[in-house]
């Protein structure tokens, strides 16, 4: 297919916001235009956000226009001199045009049967919510022990956390205007949504993690101010939150199966909670 020969309308919007993203934003790209989609169904739509980047994360974007061409996918690069991704997502929700909008971290690749398998569970009229299955992947010693007892934990296991995608349809999209000035922008969708409403699709995708203690410790934090903030900001949404429960023996369970990734889990949760700070910057601590 040549960049003359479009794929037809848009049915699915990718957009990935991208803060100094240049050594990661072409792996990202290449796996969404390596997906499985068949062509009848119409186009995909990658919208790049690049968003008060000091580094070339939008050229190199933008080099990778013309093999999307190739497939007749549309792919714009907006770069914006401010900072801020809850700014990135609405910018790129208002340049959006297919029904279903995928929200993706530059940090992130998916499988190449994600996108097909999303817009399978999204085609129903009425509002929805989906996921892939994530794959925490971790580099060093005590990341991976940290994510080996993280990826167990029952929210993990049985939820549909949306941590670094998520998807909904139109209906679903019209739950919210734009994006609030909040913490946690997957928290905040996920929770715009009754359990009922949220389907997880089995096509996984890779998710990295913060990598030392330390970068761990800042992101939990994060993490709990985010929710602290939808308890407080948005507390009607907390009607909406079926996080399962983790009982002691099955705390008690795994850390006998694996002490070393307790002992890690545990370490970093009790450092936030005994020493909490207020810090709304996004944080990925690579």
């Amino acid at each position: 297919m040549t960049h003359d020969t479009p794929a037809g309308p848009v049915a699915l919007s990718v957009i990935l916001p991208a803060s100094n993203e240049a050594a990661l934003i072409g792996d990202c790209l290449a796996a969404v235009l390596a997906s499985d989609w068949p062509g009848s169904q119409g186009a995909v739509e990658t919208l790049v956000i690049a968003n008060g980047c000091h580094d070339d994360t939008a050229d190199r974007a933008r080099a990778m226009q013309p093999a999307f061409a190739e497939r007749g996918w549309p792919l714009k690069v907006l770069d914006r001199a401010e900072g801020g991704k809850l700014g990135a997502l609405n910018a790129g929700d208002a340049l959006a045009s297919g029904p279903i909008r995928v929200y993706l971290d530059a940090d992130v690749t998916i499988s190449p049967p994600l996108l097909h398998q999303l817009a399978g569970v999204l085609s129903p009229d009425t509002p929805l919510y989906a996921s892939g299955t994530v794959e925490i992947a971790a580099k060093g010693a005590v990341s991976r022990a940290y994510a080996r007892f993280w990826r167990r934990v029952p929210f993990m296991v049985n939820g549909v956390p949306g941590c670094g995608l998520f998807a909904v349809n139109a209906r679903g999209r019209a739950r919210w205007g734009t994006f609030p000035d909040i913490i946690s922008d997957d928290t905040f969708v996920r929770l715009s949504f009754a359990p009922e409403e949220r389907r997880k699709v089995p096509a996984p995708y890779r998710w990295p993690i913060a990598e030392g203690l330390a970068a761990l410790i800042r992101v939990r934090r994060r993490q709990d101010a985010g929710v602290r903030q939808i308890e407080r900001d948005h507390p009607a949404l907390l009607a909406n939150d079926d996080k399962p429960p983790f009982p002691a023996t099955k705390k008690l369970a795994l850390a006998l199966r694996d002490p070393l990734a307790f002992a890690t889990y545990t370490a970093v949760a009790l450092t936030v909670k005994l020493s909490p700070q207020s810090d709304q910057s996004w944080t990925r601590s690579r």
